[in-house]
């Protein structure tokens, strides 16, 4: 029940991931769309989309966290594969324990700072300096989501690689 769950949440990180990405081509597709009305139009047919970039850059942010641990839980994250190859089950198995031990506590430091920096937003009242302000804490809420999910998906594979008694994690390539 909590494997499917927690499945069901990386799936849904990864969904929003993908939304992120396709907003963004969406909105700098249609700004360029304008742009080119412009050219041919002239000025009297020049339209912008307010603050168009700076929302594309919190949409390739909440792409970029949000994605992370969905691409650890189907293996797509970038591996020493040269090494791993080379050595056998039980220090392969040792090694991606230690890996994502590793990982699960950067992981965890990085949601705690990015969380305080959050946390400072909101309180101050931070906003961005586009034509359209939109508060900071609100984008990097998708980034301390995005980061406390890794963190969740590095101790859910530790323990998942623990109780298996064997490395679980593989290269998405090699299936």
């Amino acid at each position: 029940m909590i494997r499917r769950f927690l499945d069901r949440l990386y799936l849904t990180a990864g969904w929003i991931a993908a939304a992120s990405i396709l907003f963004i081509c969406v909105i700098v597709s249609a700004q360029v769309s304008l742009n080119i009305l412009a050219r041919i139009g002239g000025p009297r047919l020049s339209f912008t989309i307010p603050s168009y970039a700076d929302f594309a850059g919190f949409a390739l942010a909440t792409a970029s966290f949000m994605a992370l641990s969905y691409t650890l839980r189907m293996g797509g994250h970038i591996r020493v594969n040269l090494l791993i190859q080379r050595l056998g089950q039980g220090p392969s198995w040792a090694l991606e324990l230690l890996t994502l031990l590793i990982g699960a506590l950067f992981a965890g430091y990085a949601t705690y700072y990015g969380g305080s920096l959050m946390w400072e937003s909101w309180h101050y009242g931070d906003m961005s300096t586009g034509i359209v302000a939109v508060p900071l804490w609100i984008p990097q809420g998708a980034m301390v989501a995005g980061l406390a999910l890794l963190c969740l998906a590095f101790v859910d594979t530790f323990f998942e690689s623990l109780m298996a008694r064997k490395p679980i994690l593989s290269d998405s390539g090699s299936e």
